[in-house]
Order: C-alpha cells, then sequence, then structure tokens
C-alpha cells in the first residue's frame, strides 16, 4: 500500500461488534477486504480478477462491506463511472471470547465462520509461500520460519505469551520500510496457539 493510501492512525483498527461481525463473517467479503488490505484500492472488476469471481459478485460484496465501514470510496482514483474502493481500516479486533459465547446464535455462527475463513487463508498463505519460495532470494529463504512448540502451561501463562509475542510483532511496526526500499517485501506472520488434548 503507498504511503498516501494508509489510513490515519484513529482508522488503524476496527473493533468488531455483533453487526459489523455479522457483516464481516462472509468468505468472499473477508478475502475482498484482505485484499485491499493487502495490495491498496481497486476496483470491483480488478478485485474480480485477482480473486477470481465474477464482478456482480464482488461489487455486491464490496457495497456490503462499505455499508459495514470496512471499505470506502476512493474518489482520487475514480474516473467517470469507474469507482474504486479503499480499506477504511489496517486491520480488525474482534473479542473472539465475548462471541463464541454470546447469547445470539447467530453471532456465535458468524464468529465460526470467521475464525474458520482466517485459519483457510493463512493455510493457503503458507501453501502459497512454499510453492514459491525457491523463486525468492537466498536472503529470504534465510529468513521465513515454520516450527511449533508445545510446552505445558495454565491458561493465563498462555495468555502472558501470546500477549508477549503480540508486543513483539507490533514492535516492528515502528521499524517497517517503505515500499520503495530495496530488497523489502511484504511479510506476512501468522501465530496459531492452542491447548490440545493429552490423548
Amino acid at each position: 500500500m503507498a504511503e498516501n493510501d494508509k489510513p490515519t492512525p484513529d482508522d488503524e483498527v476496527r473493533v468488531l461488534d455483533p453487526r459489523s461481525l455479522r457483516g464481516l463473517a462472509h468468505p468472499l467479503r473477508m478475502r475482498l477486504l484482505g485484499a485491499l488490505r493487502e495490495y491498496g484500492p481497486a476496483t470491483a472488476s480488478q478485485l474480480a480478477e485477482r480473486l477470481g469471481e465474477s464482478s456482480g459478485a464482488t461489487s455486491y460484496h464490496l457495497r456490503q462491506l462499505a455499508a459495514h465501514g470496512f471499505v470506502k470510496d476512493d474518489p482520487e482514483r475514480g474516473k467517470g463511472r469507474e469507482r474504486w474502493w479503499k480499506a477504511a481500516h489496517r486491520g480488525t479486533r474482534v473479542g473472539t471470547d465475548e462471541f463464541l459465547s454470546h447469547p445470539d446464535p447467530s453471532v456465535r455462527g458468524a464468529m465460526d465462520t470467521l475464525l474458520h475463513e482466517v485459519a483457510t487463508t493463512h493455510t493457503q498463505d503458507l501453501s502459497t509461500w512454499l510453492g514459491t519460495l525457491h523463486t525468492w532470494s537466498e536472503e529470504w529463504q534465510l529468513s521465513w520460519d515454520i516450527s511449533d512448540f508445545t510446552m505445558r502451561l495454565t491458561p493465563e501463562l498462555a495468555k502472558e505469551m501470546r500477549d508477549k509475542v503480540h508486543e513483539v510483532i507490533e514492535s516492528y511496526r515502528e521499524k517497517e520500510v517503505d515500499q520503495d526500499t530495496e530488497n523489502s517485501a511484504r511479510f506476512r506472520v501468522h501465530l496459531h496457539a492452542f491447548p490440545r488434548d493429552e490423548d
């Protein structure tokens, strides 16, 4: 995303409520929002081509995302009837615990859909990297990671570790380089952490 396309600090992260959660929890809407956040402003037709969808479908779901405040017009880019869209926020934050135990089954269902779509996207991202890693420079081939760790913790210790990892990752936002920086790339970090049964 170009520097002048970055959201203002006040618009950095969208915190979901039950209504906006239900508005976002759709596979294509999540993919559209993800594409706008990663690649910057685009038209419904450009997004349709990128995602392998029809422009009618992308246009409809972009309007739904706009109705819930996730995307907005980018009038500086539009020419004539061509409508450009951009993400309204850098990221999304959701109260997972609150929504998984919400009294409204539609909210719980939307949360379930959202979580499974996020997991699917993570799997696809990793698979794409593994399929293309040989095309990257040696420096990048030495800079990635796929690992897992297992240890016995209490819920309190697990939450403490998760929060510390988030702090480390967020501290690198201050070090982010401009897109014109030589040998720089968008760097994706996935964090999966969860308890397992003894069996």
